[in-house]
């Protein structure tokens, strides 16, 4: 009798937390990864032979709050065709209507959701076609003590303080509501992600305020707030922020991902920590359409695959301090994500409509949630 239930075979098994990258199988057995290796069979036995098989992959800035909020897009309609098993909400919700976000959406979706719960009370309650409301304008809406106390009862999905800084998001507040959040943080012993978009308050003060552990999202913005200088060199405040352990993560959305600020950041050797979407209901139709779409960006821009699925793996597992995710180390998450690495021409656009285009990209084509095959729609 196999001791198995699902058995992915034959696939390109890559797993950037084990330094794997080979064809071989990978198991599954009550609902846990089991085993890598050869020539393993199970109940339900799935060829995967020419595809690429990854732990799955994780969406470190998302918006799922669907029906809560109008940025909001539904998580598992999603999974199936970017085959994402951890959406990472980027504070949809604040302390006044998360419990809503938990019982009516994160419980009954079938792909994982974790939170970072919003320092503003209502969340991002503004945000459509038509309107545009940012949450943190009005400091009688920064909520640090009731922020605390609802992360602090909900630690199995929260994993982070977000607040959204900017000419946009905060506007006559400044940058009163990132201390806001940091306090929150610091009472509750939480990470705080941090949006930042057109000035002021510039993208060196917003990081210079981060500490170790600390995610700034919307790090390769295009201009103005870009990371670069006019010479293309890297600010010296984000420098030394990576230095002091402060992570750096994509979060293209509809506004935040430019080809020149990308460009310039990985010839000056500053990678980012974690690639994510930023997909809502203002982005999913593009410019960043999904994670896969996301991910492909990065292959045309020439960093290496592994470097790229780690970036959507084990990197944002280990910022959100959840070591069974981003792995096939037996015994994680039975989670995986089957790719498919295609030829031809595609066109790839950035939020200022510059069109970059590539010879290959990476599609959806399957995914395992829990140990079991949960296939795309």
């Amino acid at each position: 009798m196999t001791p198995y239930d699902l058995v992915l075979k034959n696939g390109r098994v890559l797993d950037p937390s084990q330094a794997i990258d080979r064809v071989t199988d990978v198991a599954f057995a009550d609902g846990k990864v089991a085993a890598v290796g050869d020539n393993l069979d199970a109940h339900d036995t799935r060829d995967v032979a020419g595809k690429i098989v990854t732990p799955g992959l994780i969406d470190l800035h998302t918006h799922v709050y669907w029906g809560g909020t109008s940025l909001g897009v539904d998580a598992d309609g999603l999974a199936r065709t970017s085959a994402v098993t951890t959406f990472v909400d980027a504070g949809s919700a604040g302390p006044g209507n998360f419990l809503g976000f938990r019982r009516h959406v994160i419980e009954r979706s079938e792909a994982r959701i974790l939170a970072y719960l919003h320092v503003s009370f209502a969340g991002i309650f503004g945000s459509s076609k038509t309107v545009s409301v940012g949450e943190s304008h009005d400091i009688r809406l920064i909520a640090a003590g009731e922020a605390a106390e609802v992360a602090d009862a909900n630690r199995d999905v929260i994993v982070g303080i977000k607040v959204r800084i900017g000419r946009g998001a905060s506007g006559p507040s400044g940058i009163a509501p990132l201390f806001a959040a940091l306090d929150a943080a610091e009472a509750t012993g939480f990470p705080v992600m941090v949006h930042v978009d057109e000035p002021p308050p510039s993208y060196e003060q917003v990081v210079s305020a981060l500490r170790p552990g600390d995610i700034l999202t919307h790090c390769y913005r295009p201009f103005p707030n870009a990371p670069v200088l006019a010479d293309e060199s890297v600010k010296p405040a984000i420098l030394a922020a990576r230095q002091r352990g402060v992570y750096f993560d994509i979060g293209h959305g509809k506004g935040s991902f430019g080809w020149g600020s990308a460009r310039a950041m990985l010839a000056a050797g500053f990678p980012p920590d974690t690639i994510s979407s930023d997909v809502h209901s203002l982005s999913i139709e593009g410019p960043a359409y999904d994670q896969v779409t996301t991910l492909s960006k990065f292959l045309a821009l020439g960093m290496p695959l592994s470097d790229v699925i780690a970036a959507s793996t084990v990197r944002p597992a280990e910022i959100l301090r959840r070591p069974d995710l981003g792995t096939f180390k037996p015994g994680s998450a039975g989670d995986a994500s089957i790719l498919e690495m295609r030829q031809g021409t595609f066109a790839l656009d950035d939020v200022k409509g510059e069109v970059v285009t590539a010879s290959e990209r990476l599609f959806a084509v399957g995914t395992v949630l829990a140990g079991s095959w949960w296939h795309p729609a």
